[in-house]
């Protein structure tokens, strides 16, 4: 059930013209960017590289940056994804027809959750593709690759399921939206707030993440990091399914 659940929700994001816009411009503006960041390279880095005894590669100065952006424009996108999840179909009375069905809570909840990371994985094999190009003329790390793709699905699926939750608490889904980027600059408060030189906070930064998906863009693979979206995304799931079980039961 799950399943054909997330199967209906990707279906529901694929035939939404919104989704298709957001992935088009996505991939322009990652496009352009990789593409600056690569001139950069090769006009201006490349020469100064050469004179250096253990010079860094396009890993470091092409796909790091892109990585950090597209995680950054993601993040960004989420919102316009999630709020309709469940927003939407309670305002036009879906919902009540998901609670009638012979289905748990959290297999809605499940279903909704991965029909939307099907949507992200689609975005993220597109931009593997694009960073992958380059290992035609040149060679890449691939753990460091591979690690700041992981990051990117990390931070950004945590935060889906933080705009899910917010998408089942609010009736329109443009406040589901609005609520969702007000969280996004809460997160970011938080974290330039840590780090503030006159009174950083260990604390502000680690619950902002954002020091956890900048360290897992550069490729950096660290247990703190994936256990903090994961237990970001596993606190706002089990919130969701709080929420709809006491509307359910009324």
């Amino acid at each position: 059930m799950i399943l054909t659940l997330a199967r209906l929700e990707l279906q529901r994001l694929l035939r939404a013209p919104l989704a298709w816009g957001l992935l088009a411009a996505l991939q322009f503006v990652l496009a352009l960017l990789f593409l600056m960041y690569l001139d950069n390279f090769l006009l201006e880095l490349q020469p100064k590289l050469a004179l250096m005894k253990e010079p860094v590669g396009v890993t470091e100065t092409v796909i790091a940056p892109t990585l950090t952006w597209a995680t950054l424009l993601w993040l960004a996108a989420s919102p316009l994804l999630t709020m309709r999840s469940l927003a939407e179909e309670r305002q036009q009375g879906r919902l009540d027809l998901y609670f009638s069905a012979p289905l748990s809570i959290t297999e809605l909840v499940l279903g909704k959750y991965l029909g939307l990371l099907g949507f992200l994985l689609i975005g993220l094999l597109l931009l593997a593709a694009m960073l992958a190009s380059l290992s035609l003329g040149t060679s890449l790390d691939w753990g460091r690759v591979a690690g700041g793709l992981l990051g990117l699905f990390l931070a950004v699926a945590a935060f889906q399921a933080a705009g899910l939750y917010l998408s089942a608490r609010l009736p329109q889904p443009a406040l589901a939206a609005l609520l969702g980027y007000g969280l996004l600059a809460l997160l970011f408060a938080l974290w330039l707030a840590g780090r503030s030189q006159h009174d950083p906070s260990a604390l502000f930064v680690w619950l902002s993440g954002v020091g956890h998906f900048l360290s897992l863009a550069q490729g950096l693979l660290r247990l703190s990091a994936v256990s903090h979206f994961l237990l970001f995304a596993t606190l706002f799931l089990a919130l969701t399914v709080h929420r709809l079980d006491r509307e359910r039961n009324g």
